[in-house]
């Protein structure tokens, strides 16, 4: 308990801290939203200073003190309010985000974990039997990572998106279905995906597979690991019980960091195959000087990062009971 304590008390603190970066920084740069949004509809008559006003207060512009603002601020976020988008005007910036980002969510986020669970497996396999033709996996997975991803993603979607059509070039459903929890439109989004996942997939498997292996191969040098052998217990015992649960702590460690970054998406990868996630609305916020999006994404995308740090934590005190001990 005094462990769960430290560890929430710290992730307390940063959440404190990521708030109320993501309140200062906005209002250090110079600009009104006000004024984009009237350059963006191209709007050169003058405005009568009680419509101006009204709008500056939609975007949250105000005069108040600081520390006004920040209570205000935060009240805001308690009911999950960020403002109205510069970009989608006059969406607001939840709607745009509960729009966009269970698409960044299912699909990165599987594709994420799809490539660590087959770097882990590939590396412990290929660490165990070092040597073998499994080692000659190493070399090409990371030929496929040394390509840049958007030259990897384009190939993949020339040839099997344009010469052969086994897959759609663009968009994550059909715009022929209806969006809705139903199974013509989850089947389309499922097809329109696959694309995107197996492009991420290959360019970030490398890195987990080659990670592990080493690891596989420096931990199987440990005394425990030459005790266990020499007590006669099966081989896959020893892989999976002795080497690889040691081997594995630092691709926990670096998977809790992707897990968290999952929700910023792969802009990359939404650009190439116009998938309509966070990347996307984040490209065109930049695009637009849309300031209450950017500040909306940047916040959900640490809170993510900070939550994902607090469970794989948790998990990485249930596999090593060392970082339990108090110090």
């Amino acid at each position: 308990m005094r462990y769960l304590r430290r560890k929430a008390l710290f992730y307390l603190v940063a959440v404190w801290a990521a708030v109320t970066g993501n309140f200062l920084i906005p209002r250090l740069i110079k600009g009104n939203p006000v004024d984009a949004v009237l350059a963006k509809t191209q709007n050169m008559t003058p405005m009568a200073p009680e419509a101006r006003r009204a709008l500056e207060l939609q975007f949250g512009v105000s005069d108040d003190p600081l520390w006004q603002q920040y209570l205000g601020y935060l009240g805001n976020l308690l009911r999950g309010e960020f403002g109205l988008s510069v970009a989608y005007y006059p969406t607001p910036v939840s709607k745009v985000l509960s729009q966009s980002l269970p698409w960044t969510v299912v699909m990165v986020g599987i594709a994420t974990v799809l490539s660590v669970l087959l770097g882990i497996t590939l590396g412990t396999l290929a660490g165990w039997r070092r040597g073998t033709w499994l080692d000659a996996l190493v070399p090409t997975t990371t030929f496929l990572a040394a390509i840049p991803y958007f030259w990897l993603a384009l190939v993949l979607l020339y040839l099997l998106g344009g010469v052969l059509g086994w897959f759609p070039l663009n968009s994550g459903y059909s715009y022929e279905t209806t969006i809705g929890f139903n199974w013509p439109f989850i089947r389309s989004a499922i097809y329109h995906g696959i694309l995107p996942a197996a492009s991420i997939v290959l360019a970030s498997v490398a890195g987990w597979l080659l990670g592990m292996r080493n690891m596989m191969v420096s931990t199987m040098a440990e005394d425990y690991v030459l005790t266990a052998e020499a007590k006669g217990l099966r081989p896959r015992r020893i892989m999976i019980q002795y080497a690889a649960r040691n081997a594995v702590l630092p691709s926990v460690a670096g998977f809790a960091i992707t897990l968290g970054f999952v929700v910023s998406g792969s802009i990359a990868t939404e650009i190439v195959f116009s998938y309509p996630g966070v990347g996307m609305s984040l490209v065109a916020a930049v695009a637009n000087a849309d300031y209450p999006l950017l500040q909306g994404i940047f916040l959900v995308i640490s809170l993510a990062v900070l939550g994902a740090n607090f469970v794989v934590d948790l998990l990485y005190a249930v596999i090593d009971p060392r970082t339990r001990q108090a110090g």
